[in-house]
């Protein structure tokens, strides 16, 4: 079992290698067809290939204290910003997105799905 187990673990890295590379070129063609950074699809044969985009929306501990603390919103500090209570604070209009501009990063992530489609 041991050894089967390591002859597993040792072909999950190879597919997981082929696999990323694979992903590598087909987030290029879609930097090239619709751009980086955009989701797009393509229908070949029976097959679908989507990229979607996620963004993903930190604040920046340091201003975003700074700025809560300006706004005298010290409820919604805890040793960092509690983006949970940020947002339902923007929700409920007491708090402005404009407020803490320069505040945020937006990080982005790319996601391939690759769907079989038999023939119809």
């Amino acid at each position: 079992m041991l050894a089967h187990y390591l002859e597993l673990n040792h072909k999950k890295k190879e597919v997981e290698t082929e696999l990323e590379e694979l992903k590598k070129v087909f987030n290029n063609y879609f930097d090239l067809s619709v751009g980086k950074n955009a989701k797009g699809e393509m229908i070949l044969r029976d097959y679908k290939i989507q990229r979607q985009i996620r963004d993903t929306v930190k604040f920046k501990q340091e201003q975003t204290v700074k700025r809560l603390e300006e706004l005298n919103l010290i409820e919604l500090i805890q040793k960092k910003p509690d983006e949970g209570k940020i947002k339902s604070a923007i929700q409920l209009g007491l708090l402005h997105e404009e407020d803490l501009e320069g505040c945020k990063t937006v990080n982005s992530s790319q996601a391939i799905y690759v769907k079989y489609l038999p023939t119809r």
